[in-house]
């Protein structure tokens, strides 16, 4: 059974930005490590159109870009949009039932499934489907954006933390 974990950089006063935070090479390699181990990625319209990014490849590019990009590309990805109609390689669009395709997913599969999205999320956590929150915390103070929790605050217990170059904490907690 897959595991769903909402991963995301988060600022200090809880905002979501994915302008904002640039990874340092140590935090960037992470990401690579990840993504090259997940099962594949969940993710709602706005992050995914973000993250089609990847599908393309910049001549400007080092090798952790390249690295990135073959890992994203190369991973199952499902779209949940009601404004789409296509969606790239790899991916497959869900428009219908989410708690119910969510579920098949989640039965079908095994490993990490990336949920990338704070709407979607709060729909998943909604429906009691993520398993695993891992907030980036970075030394920044926004004061605006999108909220990590997009909607009520599920009750969580922390598992873990880890901290990269000095400046960046990852937060593991768990639905309690």
């Amino acid at each position: 059974m897959a595991k769903l974990v909402f991963g995301m950089n988060q600022s200090l006063d809880g905002y979501v930005d994915h302008t904002a935070f640039e990874p340092s090479p140590t935090l960037f390699r992470h990401f690579i490590d990840e993504a090259q181990s997940q099962a594949g990625c969940l993710y709602g319209r706005h992050m995914y159109e973000v993250m089609r990014y990847w599908d393309d490849t910049d001549s400007e590019w080092g090798d952790e870009e390249v690295a990135f990009a073959a890992a994203w590309r190369s991973k199952p990805k499902w779209v949940v949009s009601r404004s789409l109609t296509s969606v790239g390689p790899h991916a497959t669009l869900v428009e219908n039932d989410l708690e119910v395709a969510v579920r098949r997913l989640k039965a079908e599969l095994d490993g990490d499934v990336e949920v990338a999205g704070p709407s979607l999320a709060r729909n998943l956590t909604g429906f009691g489907l993520i398993d695993e929150y891992r907030i980036y915390l970075h030394p920044v103070v926004l004061g605006h954006g999108k909220p990590y929790f997009a909607g009520p605050r599920p009750p969580l217990r922390l598992v873990a933390n880890d901290q990269f170059d000095g400046d960046v904490i990852r937060l593991t907690y768990v639905p309690a």
